[in-house]
């Protein structure tokens, strides 16, 4: 779990959204509040939005995509691309790879791994990498 997330709760998650320039309302509170309580994990929007309904929450599947993206863009979640049309969305902000099951549609982190990326290419010019992701895709025998 994020560190500033376990000293305050939710008015330390308030205080993150304000201090990345995203104004606090009532259902990115909601939102907050149901991807930092439980400590690391990985949500899809549409995993997101059932945990919503399931709570009586009324937050359309839409303000879910938009709330994520802006998370994303305030470093609060990293997003996971396991293919074109799937992303995951994870708590976890520090730099780490991960194994997608492929029959499972399930991401898990790779613990305690050092996986080696050498001979990449340069960054073109006037750009620097900001980070490398690694997703395993594994099946079922």
């Amino acid at each position: 779990m994020h560190e500033w997330l376990r000293k305050a709760g939710n008015e330390t998650v308030i205080a993150r959204m304000r201090q990345a320039g995203i104004r606090p309302t009532r259902q990115r509170n909601e939102l907050a509040n149901l991807l930092f309580r439980n400590g690391h994990r990985h949500l899809t929007a549409e995993m997101l939005h059932a945990e919503v309904l399931a709570e009586g929450i009324q937050i359309s599947l839409g303000t879910i995509y938009n709330t994520l993206r802006q998370f994303t863009q305030a470093g609060l979640l990293l997003e996971i691309v396991v293919n074109p049309t799937r992303s995951y969305f994870d708590t976890n902000t520090v730099q780490h790879q991960h194994f997608y099951c492929e029959d499972d549609d399930m991401l898990v982190d790779i613990s305690g791994t050092k996986i080696t990326v050498t001979d990449w290419p340069t960054p073109p010019s006037g750009t620097q990498v900001k980070r490398v992701d690694v997703v395993v895709h594994v099946r079922r025998h």
